[in-house]
């Protein structure tokens, strides 16, 4: 028990001690009037384990928090949207979509080609500069209160979009790097694309009366009812291969009325905090000694990237009829890696523990993860500065 109480009270010290530096840096963020976020990921370089404040008995709870996080910021943020706007911005930005893919997913497999890794690991390269942050980019939107703007629907189509391609191309990677045969990677496709068709259909059908079902009045029980349904339909859409977030994302959309309207309110607390956890926990994955030789050619491949991200998020919202702000909004809101890209270099360090790829994506995903934010918070300013200038040339 003396042991057990000791351990208990490390722990609690060190979450408290991480936890109250994370709300100072955001209180700080505020006053900056900048996203949390890159203070989130500083925290947790600074207890990673090669960082100079290593923290361990946290690392336990941190995980699934982590988890939890990602799961709660995807689920707020389709509470701002309805089945039908789902359907209509997937429908009108499919050629965004597949722009994005083009314009992002080449660059990284062709950089892979030119580093000498083999095929299934350069389009593991692929994955890791193709797909945007969705926590990263839901976190954001909500910090800046750009959630309600035109130029999100296009945002969230292709964040959406993003999700579903993973749907199908993780069992794909996984199996192609495994060497496995033709017949099982069929099957595990399949298996996916069939999940995912269920999972679409079903929210649109379905979405009232789950909203009529899980309504009540009492604060208590509707967060638990809600909470507990989200974790849920989220942990069975990555049990079947498609993304929680996509999962988590659905539940949202699907409630409606006042169920989304009560539920809304006493889920934002829980978001921030798990939501904090993300982030402390995919810096401290980063092998921060692996750092020095990846960054060269991660910054390389960062910049380009980013270039991509942000022709695709102001060509699709172009489309869409939305002003010039608008458009760069969309395209540097679009900049930021992160959990997708942790998780499909993971798979490719997993095949080949001595490939390169695994150092040069955490280098890539950390310098888009605070890139990424500060570029979408700046970006009204730069674009207005640069309006000037052209009128001052003009004239």
């Amino acid at each position: 028990m003396i042991v057990a109480a000791g351990g208990d009270a490390l722990l609690l010290a060190e979450l408290g001690a991480v936890i109250l530096a994370c709300g100072l840096l955001a209180r700080l963020a505020g006053h900056l009037s900048l996203s949390p976020i890159p203070f989130y990921l500083l925290v947790g370089l600074l207890i990673n384990q090669s960082g100079p404040l290593h923290v361990d008995a946290g690392r336990d709870f941190i995980e699934p928090a982590a988890a939890i996080g990602v799961v709660l910021l995807l689920f707020t943020l389709g509470l701002e949207y309805t089945p039908t706007e789902l359907t209509v911005g997937l429908r009108t930005n499919g050629l965004g979509g597949l722009f994005d893919l083009v314009a992002n997913a080449t660059p990284g497999y062709l950089f892979g080609v030119l580093l000498g890794l083999d095929a299934p690991q350069s389009l593991a390269l692929a994955g890791v500069t193709y797909i945007s942050s969705s926590g990263i980019i839901a976190k954001l939107l909500g910090d800046l209160g750009r959630t309600g703007n035109r130029e999100t629907p296009v945002v969230l189509s292709i964040l959406v979009i993003e999700d579903l391609v993973m749907a199908f191309y993780l069992p794909l990677l996984a199996g192609l790097l495994a060497g496995g045969s033709a017949g099982s990677i069929v099957a595990s496709v399949s298996l996916a694309v069939a999940a995912v068709v269920v999972v679409l259909l079903g929210t649109v059908r379905v979405g009232p009366t789950l909203s009529r079902l899980v309504f009540t009045r009492s604060p208590e029980v509707l967060l638990l009812t809600v909470l507990g349904l989200t974790l849920l339909v989220a942990g069975a859409a990555e049990a079947l291969q498609v993304s929680a977030a996509v999962g988590a994302f659905l539940v949202g959309i699907a409630l409606s009325g006042e169920a989304a309207e009560r539920a809304e309110p006493l889920l934002m607390p829980l978001r921030d905090v798990f939501a904090a956890a993300f982030f402390l926990l995919f810096a401290l994955e980063i092998d921060l000694g692996a750092i020095p030789d990846a960054i060269g050619p991660a910054l390389s491949l960062a910049v380009l990237t980013a270039v991509t991200k942000v022709a695709t998020g102001w060509w699709s919202a172009r489309r869409a009829g939305i002003a010039t702000r608008g458009r760069w909004r969309a395209g540097t809101t679009l900049i930021a890696r992160g959990e997708f890209s942790i998780v499909i270099a993971g798979l490719a360090v997993l095949a080949d523990p001595d490939s390169e790829i695994g150092a040069i994506a955490a280098s890539y995903v950390l310098v888009l993860a605070l890139v990424g934010p500060l570029a979408t918070r700046f970006s009204d300013e730069l674009v207005a500065r640069f309006s000037r200038r052209r009128q001052v040339a003009v004239a």
